[in-house]
């Protein structure tokens, strides 16, 4: 059991995926908002039914083929950017993305930024820890990309090869000397670990072994306590509640 107060690791990456479904990019550094790291997910893809396109079907997302071929960044206003598999860049804002979608995927598809519907899935974060994705490696006997996963955080938390954030769960985690996170429970796993996206191969299939062996879960949800900019190296402190196991 990991005592109150008790370094676990350090950040390790930070990965934002400013296009919902699009590969992201890695940062350096970036605000966490009560809303995750600013601008996450912020803008998504709809289909012409009012869903948002994803790797699965459910009330609120619907499965867009290819879309993950896509990437997107940060442009400097802040505006996405949205790139092909042809290396075309489109700016989120413009027409032009929408169309290029369309045409390159096959239906009509709009790009839009976030409205009264939220794009996040469970919760506004998401993270990993390299311990898991170690034991994960062992499961599958191949190196799994941890980018096949779409943590916004990767904690570092040395050699062990085991489902260490499993202890985690209705703890909080404080990051650097600002953020401090609310633990929530596992982070369900679906079809989209196992589907290629810009610059990752699939790889071994994770999604099965994780469902005969992790109840389909990797990751943590994750909601935020205190807001504050966040470093890659930044130490990461748990804090277990009184009489937590």
């Amino acid at each position: 059991m990991r005592q109150m107060g008790s370094p676990v690791g350090t950040v390790r990456a930070l990965y934002r995926y400013m296009v919902k479904s699009t590969a992201g990019e890695a940062l350096a550094a970036v605000e966490v908002t009560r809303r995750g790291l600013r601008d996450d997910r912020r803008w998504a893809v709809y289909t012409n039914d009012g869903g948002i396109a994803s790797g699965k079907r459910t009330r609120r997302f619907r499965p867009v083929p290819g879309l993950m071929q896509w990437s997107s960044s940060t442009a400097e206003d802040g505006v996405p950017l949205l790139t092909g598999p042809d290396g075309r860049s489109y700016r989120a804002d413009e027409p032009a993305a929408s169309t290029a979608l369309s045409s390159a995927l096959g239906r009509e598809l709009r790009v839009q930024p976030e409205t009264t519907v939220q794009h996040h899935d469970e919760t506004p974060l998401h993270l990993l820890t390299t311990s898991s994705l170690a034991a994960l490696d062992d499961l599958t006997g191949a190196q799994v990309d941890e980018r096949r996963f779409r943590a916004n955080i990767i904690i570092d938390t040395g050699p062990e090869r085991v489902f260490t954030e499993d202890a985690w769960i209705g703890a909080e985690l404080a990051l650097g000397p600002e953020v401090l996170l609310q633990l929530g429970p596992g982070m369900p796993r679906c079809v989209m670990v196992d589907q290629p996206q810009a610059g990752v191969d699939a790889g071994a299939k994770a999604l099965k072994v994780l469902g005969a062996h992790h109840r389909a879960e990797l990751g943590l949800q994750a909601h935020v306590l205190r807001t504050g900019m966040l470093r890659a190296g930044d130490p990461v402190t748990l804090h277990l509640r009184s009489g937590a196991a």
